[in-house]
């Protein structure tokens, strides 16, 4: 599958959502709990996270196991949706700090892995799918810093869907986690889109290869394969926004 860059088609769909603005805190509130179950579905199946979007829904909302699967499958759910109130939070707040993106991991990870949540990783990492060599160990302390200190140039001069792109790919190569720096990097990229004023955007579980693909080529420093799929993902979550403001009367 081809992606093309589509970032000023989504310029056009962003002037279109910015229109229909404020909302009222209940449509708020409605938007909020959908996107809450999709990104949760949708970032954890790209992990291989077997709860369908419906389980996820189930066990969210209701508190309730589904039979058969995981239990970690349950937690990676619930530290997701955690994670997710806190997202919200920060996306009011001006710019990212590297607390927020420990924070946003500690989260999604503790139920997981209480002693490695929200900590940077100690030992050195070799990944699937990717000859890759990841930083070791003690260089990830200072490569994170350096990396948040970039934050403000890099938001100052790329456009905020390239900017966020550009967060989940350099996020991805420190890759700073022993486990969950995909949804550590999803959850960041979502949090400069909303500081941004665009909309929650999703990766479908459907375009993985694409994805994966994408992210190794950003591993070498090739980031423009990943700032095209990220546009189109923009994209297509805007077209989505503006199919849920249309079913809750906003006019």
């Amino acid at each position: 599958m081809k992606f093309d860059n589509r970032i000023a088609d989504c310029d056009k769909l962003q002037a279109r959502i910015r229109a229909h603005r404020p909302l009222t805190a209940d449509e708020l509130r409605q938007l909020r709990e959908y996107y809450r179950i999709g990104l949760t579905y949708s970032s954890n199946a790209l992990e291989g996270n077997s709860l369908t979007e419906t389980e996820t829904k189930v066990v969210i909302e209701d508190g309730i196991t589904i039979g058969g699967k995981p239990l970690r499958d349950h937690f990676e759910a619930v530290g997701h949706s955690e994670a997710f109130d806190l997202l919200g939070r920060l996306a009011g707040e001006p710019g990212i700090a590297e607390a927020d993106i420990l924070a946003l991991h500690r989260l999604f990870y503790h139920r997981i892995d209480e002693e490695n949540a929200g900590k940077y990783r100690t030992v050195r990492i070799i990944v699937t799918g990717t000859d890759f060599a990841f930083p070791p160990p003690p260089r990830i302390k200072t490569l994170m810093r350096q990396f948040v200190a970039e934050i403000p140039a890099l938001l100052a001069t790329r456009h905020p869907v390239e900017f966020a792109a550009l967060l989940h790919t350099r996020l991805v190569n420190i890759h700073p986690f022993t486990d969950g720096n995909g949804r550590a990097a999803r959850l960041l990229m979502n949090l400069a889109l909303l500081q941004s004023g665009f909309p929650i955007t999703i990766i479908p579980p459907v375009v993985r290869a694409e994805y994966l693909e994408a992210v190794k080529a950003g591993n070498r420093e090739d980031f423009v394969p990943f700032i095209r799929l990220i546009s189109c993902m923009v994209f297509e979550s805007q077209k989505e926004y503006l199919r849920l403001l249309k079913n809750l009367g906003v006019s």
